[in-house]
């Protein structure tokens, strides 16, 4: 697919990949709306969709919450945190054998997978010792 890089698509583009994070439409139309005040939600995420099927960025659909957007459209596993809902990347080494070995036990042949590992992140927890010390 042959995508036509708008103004509006190049500054959401650009946001997202200055963020480095797994932005809502929402998020990033807070940021956007800076660079161009007169953009509309709707507009974002229209062109989101339009940058994630194309191959451009990535879209995450976590544990039913509202979709996010990754800077990085390349496959990799990621880590959800129930406290603050952030999501960060998961670097874990995939194998073939092992897809193969876990779709075999099913019957299936597998074209994808999506792993996904929910938790508590690192400043959630000092949160909560914080908050039990002062107790």
């Amino acid at each position: 697919m042959q995508l036509r890089m708008t103004n509006q698509r190049e500054i959401i583009l650009q946001e997202l990949q200055k963020k480095k994070q797994h932005l809502t439409a929402d998020e990033l139309y807070d940021i956007v709306k800076k660079a161009m005040p007169r953009i509309s939600l709707a507009t974002v995420y229209r062109n989101l969709e339009i940058l994630s099927e194309a191959g451009v960025i990535g879209k995450l659909e976590i544990s039913g919450r509202q979709k996010r957007f990754d800077y990085d459209p390349e496959e990799h596993d990621h880590i959800y945190c129930v406290v603050c809902h952030r999501v960060d990347n998961l670097d874990i080494e995939r194998t073939d054998d092992d897809t193969k070995n876990m779709a075999s036990v099913a019957g299936y042949t597998v074209t994808g997978y999506r792993l996904e590992i929910v938790g508590i992140c690192d400043a959630c927890q000092k949160k909560e010792v914080e908050k039990e010390k002062n107790s």
